[in-house]
């Protein structure tokens, strides 16, 4: 099975102000960060891509765009379902006490809990008193599914992947820790952001080699890597431990399973969530948090609002 080979390097979804139609693009500027640049109302150039981000034949065109909002790189409707690995990394499992698992543990999110950049991570009024249901973050890298996958073998895995990209797990730690099984908690109505662009899986040959930081109002809580123990070196060490990396994650969940095209896999958070630390730390009202994972994917960028207080509409 060959590797997918796109024509654009960096994808964005986005919303143009010459038409104020969605487009898909490539961002004009290759070093920059496209999630920063939008959240500080920084002008945005895309060269846009005609055709579907799932063909390889779409074409990079010279007719640049202006970004007026951008969205998640990919819809609701072209993800679906979201499937979400849990206590993925050795030193997350650690912090909370928790036993490594012995095989992929798999949750899924429903497409309604899809944001894009700067939408507001909605608090639901179900998750509230915030003190109580502690709303959580967590850095994620994502993996995009360019093509069906079914039974793929490790050593093909990469191929099926279109690119990947960043999400914000939100959690709401009183739900989830009450029941065993933790889709309800993840899966609220606009919770979960991805983005804010898609970067190629030809750009990133090595995904266990990605940098990513969570940081709330200024303040870094999650700083580590994709790194796996096997791919350690001396900087890795101090960092994160992820258990399944990206080859054995597409290969177990192809198992008898069709991914079809748009699928996204959120690979698990590595230590600094909030519920852990003493006091805990959660999300409220007012919160600025900034999802950052290196290699050109940037940072993602969203507001935090509770339910009935949230002056934002969402943009997905």
């Amino acid at each position: 099975m060959a590797p997918i080979r796109t024509q654009w390097t960096r994808l964005i979804r986005f919303v143009a102000a010459e038409t104020s139609q969605i487009h898909i693009g490539q961002p004009v500027d290759p070093q920059l960060d496209i999630g920063l640049a939008v959240a500080n109302k920084k002008p945005v150039f895309a060269h846009e891509i005609l055709g579907s981000p799932f063909d390889p034949a779409a074409q990079l065109t010279k007719n640049m765009l202006s970004v007026k909002t951008l969205l998640s790189p990919l819809s609701r409707e072209q993800i679906g379902l979201a499937r979400c690995l849990g206590l993925n990394y050795a030193d997350h499992a650690a912090e909370a006490n928790l036993k490594k698992p012995n095989a992929p543990t798999l949750f899924y999110k429903p497409s309604t809990a899809i944001i894009g950049p700067n939408a507001p991570i909605n608090i639901p009024r179900a998750a509230q008193p915030v003190a109580k249901h502690i709303p959580d973050y967590e850095v994620e890298l994502t993996i995009a599914i360019g093509k069906a996958a079914k039974d793929v073998s490790e050593e093909e895995a990469l191929d099926y992947v279109l690119g990947y990209t960043a999400a914000n797990d939100v959690s709401f730690r009183f739900h989830q820790m009450n029941v065993s099984q933790w889709d309800f908690s993840k899966g609220f109505d606009n919770t979960t952001p991805i983005g804010p662009c898609l970067v190629a899986a030809s750009a990133i040959p090595d995904p266990q080699a990605l940098p990513l930081k969570t940081i709330v109002n200024g303040q870094v809580f999650q700083d580590g890597t994709t790194a796996q123990s096997s791919y350690y070196t001396d900087f890795y060490m101090s960092h994160s431990d992820q258990i399944f990396n990206v080859k054995q994650t597409i290969a177990f969940l192809s198992q008898g399973t069709t991914l079809p095209p748009g699928s996204v896999i959120l690979t698990g958070t590595p230590k600094g969530v909030g519920f852990v630390r003493k006091p805990p730390v959660y999300l409220r009202n007012g919160d600025v948090v900034q999802i950052w994972i290196g290699s050109g994917i940037g940072t993602l960028v969203n507001p935090v609002v509770e339910e009935s207080k949230s002056p934002f509409s969402t943009k997905l």
